[in-house]
């Protein structure tokens, strides 16, 4: 393995804290939608808000989770409806992104620099480099919550800031208070 690969234990924490501020930002700021709001085709890659949030919970939870904390590699598809209430499916993105932090902190970085091998949701058998597959996880959500305050927009809402550098900025407002 090349050292391009090599990400920190520390970088992935940071990533998988940014992952739970901006998923319960994200889910504050879509609490006054209608069913409606939630449910239309906002011309996303998993058409609603609401089938979007459905895929997070896919991919992100039941599908990598599985993947790298239990060793098991699920056979779904990637736009499965698993949860239609949408207060249910808030509270469960926002308690599983917590579940990474947990994972991430009994990793070492022996583990880190190792291979990751796995299925996909079709069945095919892959090897990749396993940090840099954790990095994807935390980039693929990003990806979505994109497209999501996208669709907040086009329906006239206000979109949460979901930059990394405004979760530094909350964490460390006592610090720069200071200087």
């Amino acid at each position: 393995m090349t050292d391009i690969y090599k990400i920190s234990k520390e970088s992935l924490l940071l990533l998988a804290e940014y992952n739970v501020w901006a998923t319960q930002r994200l889910l504050n700021s879509l609490k006054p939608l209608s069913d409606d709001e939630l449910h239309c085709d906002a011309g996303l890659f998993f058409g609603s808000i609401l089938g979007t949030l459905n895929h997070l919970l896919v991919g992100e939870h039941l599908l990598w989770y599985a993947r790298f904390a239990q060793s098991i590699s699920p056979k779904m598809t990637l736009n499965a409806i698993v949860e239609q209430d949408p207060v249910q499916l808030f509270i469960e993105l926002e308690s599983r992104a917590k579940n990474w932090i947990t994972f991430l902190e009994q990793l070492d970085q022996e583990n880190l620099n190792s291979q990751f091998s796995y299925q996909t949701a079709s069945g095919e058998a892959k090897c990749l480099p396993y940090a840099a597959t954790l990095l994807h996880v935390f980039k693929h959500a990003t990806q979505h919550r994109g497209q999501i305050t996208a669709a907040l927009t086009g329906l006239g809402y206000e979109c949460p800031e979901l930059d990394l550098v405004y979760m530094l900025v909350e964490k460390h407002a006592s610090f720069l208070d200071t200087e």
